[in-house]
């Protein structure tokens, strides 16, 4: 077991815990699909057209980590790695749609018998309920952001009226304002936005109107000399990106035109608004989008341009849909800051994983390539991390929870797999590991395989058993990752090492062997 306290007296085989006065409240601020590129303290053409000052403050005052990655780039095992520390083969729950198993043990259980009082609000995703948090109130499924509903811990359903992101902001400062003071606490305050089907908030429609939001260079990616089963995803804005789920024009303003399409979802967060939502919500979409049909039928758009057009109007909605997140942080951060918490609160944003916002022509996540791959992870911790601090480390979602533990002065039971990051914390240049490792087990939502593989600081290599194909990247001179490498003579090398790592992690990992299935078409 690891320790981390200040003072520790060992009597009798046994560890003394930290006072729980001078144990670190844990303020853990957690989003979904938000895009590393769409944070400007990550800096990028994006950051420059929509900043996100709050989110940018904690990185500021505190770390960003350059290299935060997750381990199964989807919402569900997303969070389960964080609550358990581990891998998701081991902690059960591989794909959307798995049930957590509620008896392992998870970082919340530790923290609640350190003595922290412990919630969560908002999204979790998880099929079950929370244990060991003291309060909770959550949001079913992936929840809406128009008027949603509310799981409560008695086992029912609340709805309110409002936007979601700032209800549930307004619940995670209720609770802060009304939990036990003499205890230090555990507050997990997880957004729905910016997920699909980036819904801004009203009062945040048509802020980034006269914006020309840059294109990716990749935007209209042929997929050349990659995987044969990159054409056939089902995530292009070109063409499964859908008019009115996505883009905000429902077909009663199509005016009887039949627009090439993919799947109609409907408007199911329009349905829920009401009349006083909906006027707002027609008095800006409806003009832009009347005027988009008069274009239309006058030819104004060839195929290139209709999806520049998508692009820009499903880029604008999702960084528009980021303001109310970086609107909830901030008013986190101004809590902290006027009831004198700040100082010795440590605060932490991240999202379950990244997102395309329009590299390769997707959008979407699940891939290993970096933009689905990478997760935002800021964190700040007064007088324990320098400012403006940019670490390289290779950080990973399993090393949340020994970081929680470790910031706790509680022990880090031996199977978690993640390391605590704490040693960087405290000095930016230390590295925790030369390598992570990935595996997404989902069985062919939108049409993206199975796949298995290694990161290093500089080369990539996966594994997609489906196909047998292997995918292998120089991310220093490829960072789009545009060539696959993998038959090169001259990467012979690199390969034979990649593949002796990636073996050592499997290995390290307890990972199962592969399982070859038939990719199959998604239903949303």
């Amino acid at each position: 077991m690891r320790h981390f306290c200040t003072a520790v007296i060992v009597v009798l085989g046994t560890t003394a815990a930290c006072s729980a006065q001078s144990l670190p409240n844990i303020l853990f601020i957690f989003s979904d699909d938000h895009a590393v590129n769409a944070i400007s303290a990550n800096g990028g053409p994006l950051a420059e057209v929509a900043p996100t000052p709050n989110i940018d403050r904690i990185a500021r005052e505190g770390a960003w980590f350059r290299n935060s990655f997750c381990a199964n780039s989807i919402c569900g095992p997303s969070r389960a790695c964080i609550l358990t520390g581990k891998h998701s083969h081991m902690n059960g729950f591989l794909r959307n749609g798995n049930t957590f198993d509620q008896s392992q043990w998870t970082v919340a259980k530790s923290l609640k018998k350190a003595g922290y009082q412990t919630a969560v609000i908002g999204k979790w995703h998880l099929q079950t309920d929370p244990v060991a948090f003291d309060h909770w109130e959550i949001l079913p499924g992936q929840g809406s952001y128009y008027n949603p509903v509310f799981l409560q811990m008695d086992g029912s359903k609340k709805q309110f009226e409002g936007y979601v992101t700032d209800l549930t902001t307004d619940k995670a400062v209720d609770w802060l304002s009304n939990r036990d003071e003499s205890k230090p606490f555990f507050l997990m305050c997880q957004h729905k936005a910016p997920h699909r089907t980036f819904a801004p908030a009203l009062r945040h429609l048509g802020s980034l109107d006269g914006v020309k939001i840059p294109e990716p260079a990749n935007l209209f990616d042929d997929y050349a000399t990659r995987s044969s089963t990159l054409p056939t995803n089902e995530m292009e804005i070109d063409r499964h990106m859908t008019w009115a789920y996505d883009l905000k024009l429902r077909r009663d303003e199509m005016e009887g035109l039949e627009l090439p399409t993919f799947r109609h979802y409907g408007t199911p967060e329009y349905n829920r608004m009401t009349a006083a939502q909906k006027k707002s919500w027609d008095a800006y979409f409806g003009p832009k989008n009347k005027a988009f049909m008069a274009d239309y039928k006058a030819g104004k758009f060839d195929d290139k341009q209709l999806v520049r057009w998508k692009y820009q109007r499903y880029v604008q909605n999702y960084l528009e849909t980021v303001k109310a997140v970086d609107d909830s942080v901030g008013r986190l951060l101004k809590h902290l800051d006027d009831h004198g918490l700040a100082d010795n609160t440590v605060v932490i944003y991240s999202s379950d994983q990244g997102f395309y916002l329009g590299e390769h022509g997707w959008f979407d996540k699940r891939w290993m390539f970096e933009e689905s791959f990478k997760m935002p992870f800021a964190i700040r911790w007064p007088g324990r991390i320098a400012p403006n601090s940019r670490p390289t480390a290779l950080l990973q979602n399993i090393d949340y929870a020994p970081t929680f533990l470790e910031i706790a002065g509680a022990e880090i039971p031996d199977d978690v797999q993640g390391k605590s990051m704490v040693p960087v914390l405290d000095d930016s240049s230390t590295q925790l590991r030369d390598a992570v490792y990935y595996a997404y087990y989902e069985l062919g939502e939108h049409a993206v395989p199975q796949h298995f593989g290694v990161r290093t600081h500089t080369h990539k290599l996966f594994y997609i058993p489906g196909t047998d194909e292997w995918q292998m990247f120089d991310l220093d001179n490829d960072p789009l990752e545009m060539t696959n490498i993998y038959r090169r003579p001259e990467s012979a090398v690199v390969q034979k090492q990649l593949h002796s790592k990636y073996e050592e992690l499997r290995t390290l990992y307890k990972a199962p062997a592969y399982a070859r299935y038939a990719p199959k078409q998604s239903k949303k």
